[in-house]
């Protein structure tokens, strides 16, 4: 489980805008903390793994923020298709702002002594988003969900960072062919 605080939260927030120009570092941290008047020193505490432990924390922190907004939709009317592609479209929405402080987190998680890290925070997205959908499987199914949305977030995010079009239309209609084609194996699978 990642520790969670409005401490680490707050600086999260306030180092974003840092992100963009410093990646995320040490500097960029610093520059957060001080920006709301605290030690930028604090940041060993908040996050003693350093720059990869933040952007573990901002994922989660991601994670909240898209369930608390699904929350306040009230998704319960739609079919559970319907929520998981909402859901991802909420995230997507609110890590627009960020883009360029998501490029750089991936980046970072793409090394190789940072896998398990991207491994962990793309597995807490995949169990957010099934669990803001309802889903209260317990059997293998479980695990078979997590992962297949995980991949077809994975590929959805990497689309949305070269969009362009307006409103990341394109990359919505990128989602709907992914979960499309999911459905019909899905429908084979049950046939077969």
């Amino acid at each position: 489980m990642i520790e969670r605080s409005e401490e680490r939260d707050q600086a999260l927030r306030a180092a974003l805008p840092h992100v963009a120009a410093l990646g995320w570092s040490r500097a960029a941290l610093s520059a957060g903390l001080a920006d709301l008047g605290r030690d930028p020193l604090e940041q060993d505490w908040l996050f003693p793994r350093g720059p990869i432990e933040a952007i573990e924390a901002w994922c989660d922190l991601a994670d909240r923020e898209m369930e608390a907004a699904a929350a306040a939709e009230d998704l319960a009317a739609l079919r559970i298709p319907a929520r998981i592609r909402r859901l991802l479209l909420i995230r997507l929405q609110q890590a627009a702002p960020h883009r360029e402080a998501v490029r750089r987190a991936l980046a970072q998680q793409s090394l190789p002594w940072n896998l398990a890290s991207a491994a962990r925070t793309v597995a807490r997205t995949a169990d957010a988003v099934w669990a803001a959908a309802g889903d209260g499987s317990a059997d293998f199914s479980w695990y078979t969900r997590r992962a297949t949305l995980a991949a077809i977030y994975g590929a959805t995010l990497a689309f949305w960072l070269q969009d362009e079009s307006p409103d990341a239309a394109a990359t919505e209609a990128f989602l709907d062919r992914r979960l499309a084609g999911l459905a019909r194996f899905q429908r084979r699978k049950r046939k077969g």
